[in-house]
């Protein structure tokens, strides 16, 4: 089914926050938009990407179940722990590995820093490829040291070929994964990557419809790639706008954005901030950008 989007009798859209923090405006924004497109017909569900062992906190999962029932948001059952899917995503790895489009690197983000010259990238970095050019002796006589999996970027596109995609919002869109350079796709501390835990979860539940915000826009280039190189179906993406406050800077956890647990616990009304947000009104002092 590589490059088919699967079609029901409705949308099956998912919401997939990470248990590392209490969910703010933005994340409200992004789930309602991603429940009313799954629409009567269709299905809306709730995964907790929660692989992120240094971050992940089991209390914040109860805090999201809580925060969007309070907003009047229903999802299918059961919900999703990414913690729970490790197997497969080691199965995944190991079919890219044996397949030599992995390769084992050994660079600090602090050498990686300082061989670079002109810092690229959607984090501020293009890995330059040192350990790509390692020799598998050398490779695997420091199989001990902490190493994180790369995909090489050049080897999958090359057996991928030309991909592409459809937003519901930028239309077509032809898949550039090599912009993002050889990511990684099994962390040091982390057994896989947002890349490919999210691939691969999407096309196991079935998911026809990715709704999320336009800061991952970039990342769908890579998602497109691994779906065509693990065999996955093809979803529709829409990314959204995303919410900024009144600085100008986009609502996240680590800018301290006021939280949802905060606004309940001043009074404010679930439901009734649904439906404003729902008509494209915001509170005082955000704004869409």
């Amino acid at each position: 089914m590589t490059g088919v989007t699967r079609h029901g009798q409705g949308a099956v859209t998912r919401f997939a926050p990470s248990p590392t923090g209490r969910l703010h405006l933005g994340h409200a924004f992004s789930a309602l938009r991603s429940h009313d497109r799954a629409g009567k017909a269709g299905r809306f569900l709730l995964r907790i990407e929660d692989i992120d062992g240094t971050r992940s906190r089991p209390e914040f999962v109860g805090a999201i179940l809580a925060d969007l029932a309070w907003l009047g948001l229903r999802w299918a059952e059961p919900v999703w722990h990414q913690s729970d899917r490790l197997p497969v995503y080691a199965e995944a790895l190991e079919r890219l590995r044996g397949e030599g489009l992995l390769y084992p690197c050994f660079c600090t983000r602090a050498e990686i820093a300082a061989s670079l010259s002109a810092p690229h990238g959607a984090d501020g970095q293009l890995y330059p490829g040192t350990c790509r050019r390692l020799s598998p002796a050398e490779a695997a006589a420091r199989a001990g040291e902490p190493h994180c999996w790369r995909l090489d970027m050049a080897q999958a596109v090359h057996r991928a070929g030309p991909l592409f995609w459809q937003d519901e919002l930028a239309g077509g869109v032809r898949a550039d994964p090599r912009s993002a350079g050889d990511v990684v796709l099994a962390r040091k501390d982390a057994p896989a990557s947002y890349h490919l835990a999210v691939t691969i979860d999407d096309a196991a539940q079935g998911v026809t419809h990715v709704v999320r915000g336009t800061d991952l826009f970039e990342a769908t280039h890579v998602h497109r790639l691994l779906q065509a190189l693990l065999g996955l179906p093809v979803p529709v993406w829409h990314h959204h706008p995303l919410l900024a406050g009144a600085d100008g800077r986009r609502l996240a956890k680590r800018h301290g954005a006021p939280t949802l647990a905060a606004l309940r616990e001043a009074g404010e009304d679930g439901p009734a901030l649904a439906a404003m947000l729902r008509e494209g009104r915001l509170p005082h002092g955000y704004r869409s950008g």
